[in-house]
């Protein structure tokens, strides 16, 4: 029986609006979905602002698509990745696209390429408009992506707290129970938070994995049957909760 082949993706990094400090943390999250077989940076590297990029491009296989900023204020970058994008579409050759920018000047592109029926996989900062974030398929957050020791604890990306995510979790369980007092899969509840929010993570709420936000809301019980899944359900004193 033929080994199943991972997702091919096409990972197209803009440069201009993305730091070097999150490549190994990106590449780690790209791996978890499928296959990077084309990995494409775009800036201009003449630039001592793109040092940091400069150095660690064949460390990670990226290979710099570059563009001298000829007139200012202008960025010939984003053209030249809209252009790169539409043609690796139209080969059909990939299952998905990995945008890594916090532009939302990506936002027309990103629609496009789901309109095709592939999938749309975006990297931002938190600062990304909505619009952008919104029409990805899921949208990572590069501060999740940053290693514990890029920057001093004081100056740390602001985590949201557990219990903020307890509207979104219950919203994605009544979508999902077909009577009251229901236990559902936490694998179901991952999916439907995932369709009702691109860009939810639980790393984004100072947790791993959906499991363990889960448990440090205090909100919901959880059951973990013997050789069966981890399921979940509103605790009594929750539901009373407006």
């Amino acid at each position: 029986m033929a080994e199943q082949r991972s997702a091919r993706l096409a990972v197209l990094i803009d440069a201009d609006n993305t730091s070097a400090k999150i490549a190994d943390g990106l590449f780690e999250e790209i791996a978890k979905i499928g296959e990077a077989s084309v990995r494409r940076i775009y800036g201009d590297f003449s630039s001592t602002r793109m040092r940091s990029w400069n150095e660690i491009l064949a460390s990670h296989a990226i290979v710099p698509q570059q563009q001298f900023a000829y007139t200012s204020g202008k960025n010939a970058s984003d053209i030249t990745l809209v252009i790169d994008a539409m043609d690796l579409l139209h080969s059909g050759r990939f299952d998905g696209f990995c945008l890594v920018s916090s532009d939302s000047d990506f936002t027309r592109l990103a629609s496009r390429i789901r309109e095709q029926g592939i999938d749309v996989y975006g990297f931002g900062e938190k600062k990304t408009p909505e619009s952008f974030r919104q029409a990805c398929r899921r949208f990572i957050y590069t501060e999740n992506l940053l290693p514990e020791t890029a920057a001093p604890q004081d100056k740390a990306p602001k985590r949201e707290t557990a219990s903020s995510a307890i509207p979104l979790i219950e919203k994605a369980m009544e979508q999902l129970e077909t009577e009251e007092d229901a236990w559902v899969t936490l694998g179901a509840v991952g999916t439907q938070l995932s369709n009702l929010s691109s860009d939810f993570d639980p790393r984004t709420f100072g947790s791993r994995k959906l499991s363990d936000l889960v448990k440090k809301t205090g909100a919901f019980e959880i059951d973990h049957p013997e050789g069966g899944s981890i399921r979940i359900r509103k605790k009594q004193a929750a539901k009373g909760r407006k």
